[in-house]
């Protein structure tokens, strides 16, 4: 069984994905990595969450750039949209060979940003608006303790 303790002084180890907790499609995908990661690697944290989004020093204007993984372990990185998106695929076993064969592929990154960028400016229109905010069981500042 896992439980959840709230640790506010400590300093995290693990990535912080930023996620739009309204979108249907950004929600499915942090689900799927939730299942993937089990806490491991990841924890998350929605747009909406004003409050925990000011203490990463991020503001809404990030926000609307699109998701946003933040690596708080030195050398300390940043990735918006979707350098965010290949550099957590890049992490997960599963997915590291796609996003190599990927970023060797002539134009496909650009391909790939274009397509992200039409994506996030039109996903409600194209996967929904969910009613409520979704908050992950791997939020920021919360560790995970096996018992």
């Amino acid at each position: 069984m896992i439980s959840l303790t709230k640790e506010p002084t400590r300093k995290p180890t693990r990535k912080q994905v930023i996620y739009d907790g309204n979108c249907n499609l950004c929600v499915s995908l942090v689900q799927l990595l939730e299942k993937i990661d089990r806490g491991l690697q990841f924890e998350y944290v929605p747009m909406q969450d004003q409050q925990t989004i000011q203490q990463l020093g991020i503001s809404a204007e990030d926000c609307e750039m699109g998701m946003i993984l933040i690596d708080p372990n030195p050398p300390q990185g940043q990735w918006q949209g979707s350098a965010a998106a290949e550099e957590i695929a890049r992490l997960l076993p599963v997915a590291n060979a796609f996003v190599a064969a990927y970023r060797l592929l002539p134009g496909m990154k650009w391909v790939g940003d274009r397509t992200y960028e039409q994506v996030r400016d039109h996903r409600y229109q194209l996967f929904g608006k969910r009613d409520r905010t979704y908050y992950s069981g791997h939020p920021v500042g919360c560790k995970s303790v096996d018992s």
